[in-house]
């Protein structure tokens, strides 16, 4: 094993203890602050809390498209990173000192959000780039090891820091994690002399990923292709244009659509638009780049349609933080039970520390037991494979949980503890999913690419996130309030319904695209 890989997972530890330390306490903060204390009622603070954070997770997960492509092009990945860490620490030393001032709060999010995204493509890719084709084999252990050192700091920091909100206040919940990520970026700088450094392109590359694009695109031979990206660039830009006429007095964009959604349907206009044109017409790029470099753009747009297809999942994983945390916080807390920890667990908010704890346990239960059996019983698992079911079981996770908030709105007294069992299938799911797709990203992603590939992974999460502020801004039209309560629910429940029949249909595109993907091996040469 590489001799530097203890630098990077032990960054990686602090630094997940330190994001998910004040990512898991964000909504409960948010609704008991005084920062949301304008709002009329609790109902009123949890939407807006639930909105603000999943703003905040879609614009942690946007910024890695700037990380990876400044890593790429400019810096490398070690002076990305590094650099990013310490605007990183700054946003949480603004959570820590600004926790009533609303504008100090908000700006801590968006540095703690531009810090972690710029980071989040290059850290699992820097670990990549320490192994070769001579010990290739060892980097699906690292790799299953980086996601498992990754929920040994979630679990800790899920479990903790409701505690310490709960004990001690918002400065010393938010500082800590603050504290943690200046331990990480030291540790990661300890490493610097023994990394693998792969250089940066430097924008020198005239067979890069972008100079194939234009190539195709806007070639002597123009057709259909481009015509295609040409709509989409003109869709994103009229989604722009329509919310910023809005407030000239000119209504014709939807009032719940603010600039957050907005700036996501515009991204994902122009991506497809782009990214269906290329593919149209991408042979017309070949005489003027070498043909690898063309089936490199093939493998990259083949990729980018496997992450679409994930974006569901992640709609329905980041909202444990939020929408699940709201319902545990109207269950019971079953400390009559022999076997609850009431020594520990005193807050609903800290059952999100099951999810890291149960990723520990499946991940080696997985590789040690799970895979090996299927493969005595013939059933070749493949990464595809496994992400398609982990999409499935997901979905399932999210119906127990609406049968759970069947029972809440009912006025059944339900235990916390029946939470334990969506949680541990959306784990399940977690990890058929991300686990094998840190893996699949990197393999299938040409060298050149890697970084800007693993920015598009981490950008599906965006996406996710979109899904969840476009569904909750539609569910508060009130024609929609008015069929959903006609047809007897309430709208947590038809929510997490929806969202299960979101994911259950993504799972079977999945499935069906799944089948024709033609896998590639692009790790470096020995």
């Amino acid at each position: 094993m590489p001799r530097q890989i203890p630098y990077i997972i032990g960054n990686e530890a602090c630094e997940r203890f330190s994001f998910y330390g004040m990512r898991n306490i964000l909504v409960p903060f948010l609704i008991s602050s005084v920062l949301l204390a304008y709002l009329p009622d609790e109902a009123a603070r949890q939407g807006a809390a639930k909105d603000l954070f999943h703003s905040f997770v879609i614009g942690v997960y946007f910024f890695p498209l700037l990380g990876g492509w400044l890593s790429d092009r400019y810096f490398g990945k070690y002076n990305t990173v590094l650099w990013f860490s310490l605007i990183y620490c700054a946003g949480h030393a603004c959570l820590a000192f600004f926790e009533s001032h609303a504008a100090g709060f908000y700006t801590g999010l968006f540095l703690i959000a531009l810090g972690s995204g710029g980071i989040k493509p290059l850290v699992v890719t820097f670990c990549g780039d320490q192994f070769d084709q001579s010990n290739k084999s060892k980097a699906k252990v690292v790799f299953d090891a980086f996601y498992w050192i990754i929920n040994f700091g979630s679990f800790f920091a899920s479990l903790l820091m409701p505690l310490v909100l709960r004990s001690w206040g918002p400065q010393w919940a938010f500082g800590i994690p603050g504290i943690l990520m200046g331990i990480a970026t030291f540790v990661f700088w300890l490493g610097r002399r023994q990394y693998v450094n792969v250089p940066p392109s430097r924008g020198d590359d005239p067979d890069s990923f972008l100079a194939i694009v234009r190539s195709a695109l806007l070639g002597n031979e123009r057709g259909t292709g481009t015509v295609v990206a040409a709509a989409g660039v003109v869709a994103a830009i009229a989604m722009l244009a329509l919310w910023a006429v809005r407030h000239a007095g000119i209504d014709l964009w939807p009032d719940a659509w603010g600039f957050v959604i907005t700036a996501c349907l515009a991204l994902g206009a122009l991506i497809a638009g782009v990214g269906i044109g290329t593919s149209l017409q991408l042979e017309r790029a070949r005489g003027r780049h070498p043909d690898a470099a063309i089936e490199g753009v093939r493998s990259v747009l083949r990729i980018l349609i496997v992450f679409a297809l994930v974006t569901p999942f992640w709609s329905l994983f980041d909202q444990k933080a939020s929408t699940w945390v709201i319902q545990g916080k109207a269950m019971l807390i079953p400390h009559d039970l022999w076997w609850w920890p009431s020594w520990l667990v005193k807050d609903a908010t800290q059952m999100q520390a099951l999810n890291p704890l149960m990723v520990m346990l499946l991940i080696p239960f997985n590789n040690l037991v799970l895979y090996p059996g299927l493969r005595r019983f013939g059933f070749k698992v493949t990464a595809l494979k496994r992400m398609g079911w982990g999409i499935a079981i997901s979905a399932v996770s999210w119906v127990v949980a609406g049968v759970l908030q069947l029972g809440i709105d009912e006025g059944e007294p339900v235990s916390l503890a029946w939470q334990t069992l969506p949680y541990l299938l959306l784990t399940f799911g977690e990890v058929l999913v991300s686990a094998t797709a840190l893996e699949f990203a990197y393999s299938q992603a040409p060298m050149a690419m890697k970084g800007v590939i693993m920015a598009f992974w981490y950008l599906t999460s965006t996406f996710g996130g979109l899904w969840v502020l476009l569904t909750s801004a539609s569910v508060r039209d009130p024609a929609v309030i008015g069929w959903i309560q006609a047809q007897g629910w309430t709208e947590n429940a038809f929510l997490m319904f929806f969202f299960a029949g979101f994911a259950f249909v993504a799972a079977l595109a999945f499935a069906l695209y799944a089948r024709r993907y033609p896998m590639q091996d692009h790790y470096r040469e020995a």
